[in-house]
């Protein structure tokens, strides 16, 4: 039996990344898996890959940065399964948004306000959207998981995205206000804060932070982590065996803030 078999699970950012990661684990651990993101192309690839490996999920195009339309995808998700025990929110943009993007990922004093409102609906609101709605449903069923991911950022400055970095900040502390507000609902909330991880978010910059010269630049491992290795983080978090973890921060990112 799966460590999340029988459940519910809501994951958000499922068509790459992290997010698709997560939606495949949590389906060979026994969940029945929801993806939503907002390319539907995407989606399809995501579902295909938990149909192969044996999985049952179903998925939603949606902008979750605007209220309604998340809100229509929280409903989707329970309408369709009847409950929602888990929520993985892994949507957000990163590095690559500049490419896109001018400014996005600039300092404070070179980013456009439009660029600020851009990454802060796309990496915050879009998280509040889909977890007040979600909420009301795990009050009513009295159980819940939430595993928001954030990054190492949220926790230490960085010399530019300060948009990004104000992101992560949030998240992180959303969530830890959320821990308190929802225990008594037996609802668990909790972060996942990774490092560099070789998704399409940052493999531009990749090879520079992980040089053949200087590999261990960033992280004493001397690489980045792959998605499936945050996945399993999310997992730990998500499942009943993190039982007493709630408000709690899991850094995967090979020993990087652990170095002064």
């Amino acid at each position: 039996m799966g460590r999340l078999q029988g459940k519910v699970a809501m994951v958000t950012g499922a068509g790459t990344g992290i997010g698709r990661a997560c939606m495949v684990r949590f389906a060979l651990e026994g969940a029945t898996v929801f993806g939503v993101s907002r390319t539907q192309a995407n989606l399809d690839e995501t579902l295909k890959l938990v149909t192969q490996a044996g999985g049952q999920g179903a998925v939603y195009a949606a902008d979750l940065s605007d209220p309604e339309a998340a809100e229509r995808a929280v409903e989707a998700c329970a309408g369709q399964c009847g409950r929602i025990d888990i929520l993985l929110n892994a949507a957000g943009v990163g590095y690559n948004l500049r490419e896109t993007s001018l400014g996005s990922m600039d300092p404070v004093d070179t980013t456009p306000v439009d660029k600020w409102r851009e990454v802060m609906a796309l990496n915050l609101d879009s998280l509040f959207y889909v977890t007040r709605i979600a909420l009301r449903h795990m009050k009513a069923q009295r159980s819940g998981s939430i595993v928001n991911v954030a990054s190492i950022f949220g926790l230490g400055g960085a010399p530019d995205a300060h948009t990004y970095t104000a992101t992560k900040g949030a998240i992180i502390n959303l969530t830890r206000s959320m821990s308190v507000a929802y225990v008594d609902d037996n609802i668990r909330c909790n972060v996942v804060a990774p490092g560099f991880v070789e998704t399409r978010m940052v493999e531009s910059v990749i090879p520079m932070l992980f040089s053949p010269d200087n590999p261990k630049l960033i992280s004493p491992m001397g690489r980045p982590a792959t998605c499936d290795e945050v996945a399993y983080a999310c997992l730990f978090l998500a499942s009943d065996e993190a039982s007493y973890c709630t408000g709690t921060v899991l850094t995967v990112d090979g020993g990087s803030t652990a170095r002064a």
